[in-house]
């Protein structure tokens, strides 16, 4: 069924079209299209089925941002910049275009100058194949996860919307009539958009095929099925690697939501995973972030979320689940991992995130009433000299003892000074970790500080990622429990050379009370 809507021109164009299959093109087709004409087509199928959409003609003003006469698709409802497909004008047709879902939306609009034919479309309900442009997506084998049809044959053509980078693609689920050579039924996988691109793989049979990585932005994905003995069939995703899905194992790094700080797209679900040495921690930054606001019915983040997870998987502690437009605060890790997971749903996109993280170096440090104490474990900075790493100043370089930095000054050298703070007298100093490679500055602080009469230290990261965006000093390790090697029993025991002093000033004053009073007993 269609029902055409009137256009500011007078013109009947657009509609909602509910068929399983149909037609539908521009205003006067296969004649000129009229000026300042707006058309809008809402295809709407069965709830779990797709919309494959093609155009046999098509010839519109040609600009070359399109910013005349153009036709938009929408990958759902329409006008939400997050669900946008592309925009097109001149006389190269779209691809065809399969849908994420049961909703797809075309948009034509003209000016009031040059007119041309327009175009003409089709489209049908659960057909196989397509074009996938989007960062990432689902696709799944004809009627999946009902037995597939016999003599079926579906290509999918992932990429070339936006470039982009290489794509992954998993498989979930994967059941099929096996056969040596998979000769009968099978998905094939080609590193580029046509056949004739290197083959990476053939499949078939109940065990599902590895995670495949194309060296390309281009994915051609094959299936088909011979004349007997079916199966459930499949169900993959893929995601564009670069924007959507990235690995950062520097000791500091800065990443964004895709296309940020335009809106991003829907139906995403992106991960960002940061790995730190063993011993680390991961401290990460909310730099910008708005995101799909919060249900108004449930009050939480069941729309668009960015969830951070303690270590490398979602099956990890979750530390926190955030949408909206909020300013967060920091929030660290409590191993050497930490994952970001970004979620879309299929309509309101906004402007997305930004983050910078750095890795926290285990540290530790003890204090007397006289002395700092300052160890990390050599493994956690191998490729740094010892005189990379200083309290102070450079002349306060680490010493290497066995498996050990070690900074052992009293509290009257290495730029220590006495502060109050909270109505307590403290000491401190700031400890430099110099990660510069070449012309790139990069020197890490952290302010060491002491509370000599309880004996109580603590360090604190005052300047790693963007030092400009940060306000204050975020506390990174309070009291932090270092994992490292175990402190070497001789230095724990060093002596504290005050209360020698105290102790040994205690006996003498003993002793001379004692021989006062020996003294006056005897006179």
């Amino acid at each position: 069924a269609s029902h055409p809507l009137l256009c500011p021109s007078g013109i009947k164009c657009g509609g909602v079209l509910s068929a399983p299959s149909g037609n539908f093109s521009s205003p006067n087709f296969p004649g000129l299209y009229p000026y300042e004409t707006e058309c809008t087509w809402l295809i709407v199928v069965a709830e779990g089925s797709s919309v494959l959409l093609s155009f046999s003609h098509f010839e519109l003003e040609y600009h070359d941002t399109c910013a005349y006469d153009y036709l938009q698709v929408y990958n759902g409802a329409a006008r939400d910049r997050g669900n946008l497909l592309g925009t097109f004008c001149g006389q190269s047709p779209p691809p065809p275009f399969s849908s994420a879902w049961h909703v797809m939306a075309v948009v034509f609009r003209s000016d009031r100058h040059v007119a041309k034919h327009g175009f003409a479309a089709a489209y049908k309900k659960d057909a196989c194949g397509g074009q996938l442009t989007g960062l990432s997506g689902e696709i799944t084998s004809p009627r999946y996860p009902e037995s597939y049809p016999n003599d079926a044959e579906c290509r999918w053509s992932i990429g070339g919307a936006n470039g982009g980078g290489p794509l992954t693609l998993v498989f979930a689920d994967f059941q099929m009539e096996g056969g040596q050579g998979c000769g009968f039924d099978y998905v094939a996988l080609f590193d580029g958009p046509t056949v004739t691109a290197p083959r990476l793989g053939r499949y078939c049979g109940s065990a599902r095929p590895p995670r495949t990585i194309s060296s390309t932005p281009h994915l051609l994905i094959i299936f088909k099925s011979d004349f007997n003995i079916g199966g459930r069939g499949f169900k993959a995703h893929f995601y564009s690697a670069g924007e959507c899905q990235e690995v950062f194992t520097t000791i500091k790094g800065n990443f964004s939501s895709p296309q940020y700080p335009n809106f991003y797209p829907n139906n995403l679900k992106c991960q960002w995973s940061i790995q730190q040495p063993l011993g680390y921690r991961v401290k990460v930054f909310f730099l910008d972030m708005e995101l799909e606001g919060r249900s108004s019915l449930t009050g939480g983040c069941d729309y668009d979320h960015l969830s951070a997870f303690d270590g490398g998987t979602e099956d990890g502690s979750l530390l926190g689940r955030w949408c909206g437009r909020e300013s967060l605060a920091p929030v660290t890790s409590r191993s050497n991992q930490l994952l970001l997971v970004l979620h879309t749903d299929r309509n309101t996109a906004k402007r997305g995130f930004s983050i910078s993280y750095v890795g926290v170096v285990p540290i530790n440090v003890s204090c007397t009433r006289t002395d700092f104490h300052i160890q990390i474990p050599v493994q956690s900075l191998a490729q740094l000299e010892r005189n990379r790493i200083y309290l102070g100043t450079p002349s306060c370089a680490a010493q290497v003892v066995g498996r050990n930095f070690k900074i052992h000054t009293r509290f009257d050298t290495c730029g220590t000074e006495s502060q109050r703070r909270n109505n307590t007298s403290v000491i401190v100093s700031t400890l430099y970790i110099d990660f510069s490679v070449g012309d790139q500055e990069d020197i890490h602080q952290y302010e060491v500080q002491c509370e000599p009469k309880r004996k109580e230290a603590s360090v604190t990261l005052i300047a790693g990622p963007d030092p400009s965006r940060l306000s204050q000093a975020e506390n990174l390790v309070d009291a932090q429990q270092w994992q490292g090697e175990e402190i070497d029993a001789r230095e724990i025991k060093s002596q504290d050379t005050s209360d020698i002093v105290f102790i040994s000033i205690c006996i003498l004053a003993g002793l001379l009370m004692v021989i006062a009073v020996v003294g006056l007993v005897l006179l």
